[in-house]
């Protein structure tokens, strides 16, 4: 039987190319969302791919979630942290409530959808973790000291995971893009944009293809050697030892 794959905040930009790459791969999917009823609503019609509504930011909603997932799916074998969001400010100028939401959505979450099935994975002796962190939470950002810390911590956690399961057929891996074009890229001015691009090696944005595929590798059935570790994808931008 095909094994269940859940993507968290998969009906759009990165997260919809991985749900769409792991259905090509023979994964049965399910995709959460958070907000966008009609752009999931959209995506489940197109691709078939069932969609569950949540708050990844809430553990007690998470928990239901994946309840409502592994009720009507299946038991989930792979499953992918994508959903994130940003509240950019410099943090002379940033509000608590941008930190805390950042924080919430986007290293929370982690925990929320990790925790409450990590046991049944290690009880069936297999599952594939795999979170996606960002350039700039390898870097710094000016103005993303929230999106940074969040995105750091993703890689820290990811390690820490790893270790204590890895014994279980567990593996926890993360792929830190880098800029990738999606809505959310293309809507910074265009000055700006051309000031990114500027900075990547190979000249262009990434592809939220590009990123499925980095997601799809990490977890199949062949790399049960690979674990804790981080895959950069972000065109030479910026390299890590």
């Amino acid at each position: 039987m095909a094994k269940v794959a859940l993507v968290t905040g998969g009906t759009r930009g990165i997260g919809r190319a991985i749900s769409l790459e792991l259905k090509k791969r023979g994964y049965r999917v399910a995709a959460n969302y958070g907000g966008n009823d009609e752009a999931a609503q959209k995506f489940q019609a197109e691709t078939g791919i069932p969609i569950f509504k949540w708050d990844v930011g809430d553990y007690d909603a998470s928990v239901a979630g994946l309840k409502q997932v592994e009720t009507q799916v299946g038991p989930i074998a792979v499953l992918v942290n994508n959903a994130g969001i940003t509240r950019d400010a410099v943090l002379h100028r940033m509000t608590p409530q941008q930190w805390r939401d950042v924080i919430r959505i986007d290293l929370d979450s982690l925990f929320n959808n990790i925790q409450p099935i990590i046991n049944g994975m290690r009880d069936r002796g297999f599952g594939r973790i795999i979170n996606i962190s960002s350039v700039n939470g390898q870097k710094g950002q000016i103005g993303q000291s929230n999106y940074a810390a969040a995105k750091a911590g993703i890689i820290g956690f990811s390690r820490t995971i790893a270790a204590e399961n890895a014994k279980k057929g567990i593996t926890v891996n993360v792929v830190a893009p880098g800029y990738i074009n999606t809505e959310m890229v293309q809507a910074v001015p265009e000055k700006v944009l051309e000031s990114i691009i500027a900075q990547i090696p190979i000249g262009r944005l990434g592809k939220a293809e590009e990123i499925a595929k980095c997601v799809a590798f990490l977890a199949s059935d062949d790399t049960g050697f690979i674990t804790g570790s981080t895959i950069s994808a972000n065109g030479g931008q910026y390299f890590v030892g």
